[in-house]
């Protein structure tokens, strides 16, 4: 029983429950945004009709296909990716790239095969070419 609880009490855990909680929260945001702004702007430009594809479908041997649903779907999907694109992807990349700009690199590209190796490395731990001159006190015996 004290291992259930330990991992009830982790900081992982209260993080997952916490974040649920808040993208839920979001994702009705988005969705009253896209439904309450976004959709009646399409359908002003529109001359006044909001796009309805769900009286599409077909029949084949007794099974409907509502193909019209499904692109009612995918239009919603495309339009609320494209609103949390613009107004939460964009501004946090752009403001998580305001701070980093300061950070000095702690790695740097080998000049062989370009893999990523400590700033301070003299010998590439990928091709093991030697990246400078070290002074031959430092050398180890070969």
């Amino acid at each position: 029983m004290g291992g259930f609880k330990k991992f009830l009490m982790r900081g992982n855990l209260v993080e997952l429950a916490v974040a649920v909680v808040v993208g839920a929260t979001f994702s009705g945001l988005v969705q009253a945004l896209v439904a309450d702004l976004v959709t009646p702007l399409i359908g002003a430009i529109t001359g006044g009709r909001q796009p309805d594809f769900s009286k599409y479908s077909f029949k084949l041997n007794g099974s409907e296909f509502k193909y019209g649903d499904f692109i009612n779907h995918l239009l919603t999907f495309l339009i609320i990716a494209a609103v949390i694109y613009w107004l939460v992807v964009m501004p946090m990349t752009r403001l998580i790239g305001f701070f980093d700009r300061d950070k000095k690199a702690t790695e740097k590209q080998c000049p062989e095969c370009l893999s990523d190796i400590p700033i301070d490395a003299r010998r590439c731990a990928f091709c093991t070419v030697e990246l400078t001159a070290v002074p031959a006190g430092d050398r180890p015996p070969a």
